[in-house]
């Protein structure tokens, strides 16, 4: 094997692992979920407020971002910024397991989960980077073609639903079996082996593409706004974001649909969420074995239609259709609410393959981390809309007859974006090549 196979193979182990660590934080959320409910006593109303604004450090990656790109540590700007993001998550994870549920405050555990989701943000933007930085460079057998074609996206794509897939899972057993200061510092020590590692190994290895500028932030800042100024990328982020921004997100309506009206265990929840996960990691399969090659256009397309047709399933759901017809509402919640729940990020993975190869050289972390922040953003708008179309309807946390129109609105609201598919480009890689003849 030679230095650019083993830096290859290197760099695998490291996303690898990083992707998993991310994909394996439901383990210690689902720990930190249950202290609040059950050793603060928190209500539900402060529960949601809580975790919600434990996410404001998400839309600062454009940020993280630019910084990454253009400040480096002894040659170095991608692995430091990885290291940096594991011991703050460490350190936040660490100290509220030093807490007991007396001593630790409202404020003071906000405090350290606002400083976990800085490090998972920190961490998460180098991770992209590398990945779209990696993806750009030439195959050496096939020249105009990137190195990786997506398989390299797929791969981090299999780590992070593995990760996610695994903490559900042990999570789930871990609640009723450990504690949840037990939890937090398990999470913590894999992140504090994840920090030494990285540390240890020396980015020049890894045959990263150096794009050293002189200019520093402020021309990093320039070369973002030129980015975005190309329209195959602003189109195609515009794309992106308004099929979030257009679906009002029901997810905690049909949530307590499934707990109070149905009355769906929390374990069947558990293995929902874990089926949605394997889902994950089987779409990364099937898109990097069938898909990788497709136009990126009619994939997300059919995925935003699948989205649509789900929702149009939940209407039966909850017209009992499916109860008449045999069908126990614990196998649907599992099967299709699982499925369902993952759908809508199934359109990250073409369009992280569709940006790389657009990402001009040198503002990947940037780009990638802006799309990432747009889309935190965009969600947080659904989510809104979806509250607003809850309390349209008439829906509450007792009275549910007006679901099933609620749904039908989601469902017309997600086919919107498919009018609009024309801001996504197609056949990128001619595009690319035309524009290097």
């Amino acid at each position: 094997m030679g230095e650019k196979g083993k830096g290859m193979g290197m760099m695998k182990c490291l996303l690898g692992m990083g992707y998993w660590v991310q994909g394996f934080r439901c383990f210690p959320w689902l720990a930190i979920i249950f202290f609040l409910k059950d050793g603060l006593q928190i209500d539900p109303s402060t529960l949601q407020i809580l975790l919600n604004s434990a996410n404001l450090p998400m839309v600062g990656k454009p940020l993280y971002g630019v910084v990454s790109d253009s400040v480096y540590f002894y040659g170095q700007h991608r692995l430091p910024y990885i290291s940096l993001g594991a011991i703050l998550q460490a350190v936040s994870w660490v100290a509220i397991a030093m807490f007991s549920s007396s001593s630790i405050s409202i404020s003071t555990i906000t405090f350290y989960l606002l400083l976990s989701n800085l490090g998972a943000s920190i961490a998460e933007v180098a991770n992209d980077a590398m990945v779209a930085e990696i993806s750009k460079q030439p195959n050496s057998a096939k020249k105009g073609q990137s190195s990786s074609s997506g398989e390299l996206q797929s791969f981090v794509w299999m780590a992070s639903s593995v990760g996610g897939v695994l903490g559900n899972l042990v999570g789930g057993i871990a609640i009723e079996k450990f504690s949840s200061r037990f939890m937090l510092l398990t999470y913590g020590a894999i992140l504090i082996i994840q920090f030494l590692i990285t540390i240890l190994v020396n980015e020049r290895s890894l045959n990263l593409p150096k794009h050293h500028s002189a200019g520093g932030i402020k021309d990093k800042l320039a070369e973002l706004a030129s980015a975005l100024h190309k329209p195959e990328i602003a189109y195609s982020i515009g794309w992106l974001v308004a099929s979030y921004a257009m679906t009002p997100a029901l997810v905690g309506t049909m949530f307590y649909y499934q707990t109070q009206a149905l009355g769906i265990d929390s374990s069947v929840l558990g293995i929902s969420k874990v089926f949605g996960q394997v889902g994950m990691l089987l779409w990364s399969f099937f898109y990097n074995k069938s898909l990788k090659s497709a136009s990126p256009r009619k994939v997300m397309c059919a995925i935003q239609a699948t989205v649509a047709v789900f929702m149009v399933s939940d209407v039966l759901f909850v017209t009992k259709f499916y109860q008449n017809m045999g069908l126990p509402d614990s196998v649907y919640v599992v099967i299709f609410s699982g499925l369902q729940e993952v759908l809508f990020f199934f359109k990250i993975l073409p369009f992280s393959v569709l940006i790389a190869q657009l990402c001009p050289p040198g503002c990947e972390g940037s780009l990638m981390a802006f799309v990432m922040s747009a889309v935190a953003l965009a969600m947080i708008v659904g989510g809104y809309l979806g509250v607003a179309l809850a309390s349209y309807v008439g829906i509450t946390g007792t009275n549910f007859s007006g679901l099933p129109l609620g749904l039908l609105i989601q469902a017309a609201c997600t086919i919107i974006p498919l009018f609009l598919s024309s801001w996504i480009p197609d056949h990128v890689k001619a595009d690319v090549a035309k524009k290097k003849e």
